[in-house]
């Protein structure tokens, strides 16, 4: 029997090299993750939920105004416009912090289990597998945002409609309203998302979220022009200047194209974070 040769015994000793994971393969993987936990489906109904039963009494409210208002008020109400009841504030902090939530679910779903190990072993690269879960998180709240947005005008007008105050789609605010609220659900879970990945604890991460959030809106006011200043970079304003006409009379006035640029730095910092906090820190 003749001995192997040098070579047989290299190719013998050498593993196969594993094909790298595309892109495409993990962001599947994320998807299935996502939809496999039975606290985000519960999460995206609840938030629906909330939406909608905010806009519903918003609505109820001013269609009882409307009734009971002699014709003097009635033609202010027409000449202002019903169109912010299609989208109002109480919804979009239901729906803001709904998404928040949403967002930290998907990064704490494995941290908290421990199968984030698992994820990491099979796939070195993490920063590739954060920036997977971001992806998967970002389409999927943004078309749950744009579903919220369009059922809550729903429910308003046909609200409304029972004092024949409704309005169309082509009226003058409600698109950039819908626009608007669309956009707050995928940037207030991309600040969920970075959160969790930089606490890795469930109840400070939500309990930070909700401070970022809702909290220091409320703790800031616009009587001066370095608080309005700060009032004008949280997320919530942010939607407010975007999805509705600003009041002639504020005093510190500021652009859509502002608010625009507020929502795209909380999103782009948050999405920064939840993708190479992994790699700075162990799991």
């Amino acid at each position: 029997m003749t001995a192997p040769t040098t070579t047989d015994q290299t190719a013998v000793s050498v593993p196969p090299v594993e094909p790298r994971a595309r892109f495409i393969d993990l962001f599947a993987a994320e998807w299935i993750k996502l939809w496999s936990l039975r606290s985000t489906l519960w999460a995206f109904v609840a938030t629906a939920a909330m939406v909608l039963t905010s806009t519903s009494a918003n609505a109820r409210g001013d269609a009882r105004q409307y009734a009971e208002a002699d014709e003097q008020r009635r033609a202010l109400f027409r000449m202002l416009g019903l169109a912010p009841d299609s989208f109002p504030t109480g919804s979009a902090t239901m729906l803001m912090l709904g998404a928040g939530a949403i967002g930290a679910i998907a990064v704490l779903g494995e941290y908290t289990t421990g199968m984030i190990r698992t994820t990491f072993t099979a796939v070195p690269a993490r920063g590739s597998v954060m920036a997977a879960k971001v992806a998967v998180v970002t389409v999927a709240t943004t078309g749950f945002g744009a579903l919220a947005a369009f059922l809550s005008y729903g429910v308003a007008q046909a609200v409304l409609s029972g004092q024949d105050i409704a309005v169309g789609l082509g009226h003058t605010g409600i698109p950039r309203l819908l626009l608007a609220s669309t956009l707050l659900a995928p940037v207030s879970a991309l600040v969920g998302m970075g959160v969790a990945a930089l606490v890795r604890h469930a109840v400070i991460t939500i309990v930070a979220t909700t401070a970022l959030l809702f909290v220091l809106p409320t703790l800031l006011n616009d009587h001066s022009r370095l608080t309005a200043s700060l009032l004008h970079m949280t997320v919530l304003q942010a939607w407010g200047r975007i999805g509705r006409e600003q009041d002639a009379g504020e005093q510190w006035p500021w652009t859509v194209g502002g608010a625009c640029i507020v929502l795209a730095v909380w999103a782009l910092v948050s999405a920064a974070l939840t993708t190479f906090s992994a790699n700075r820190r162990d799991q």
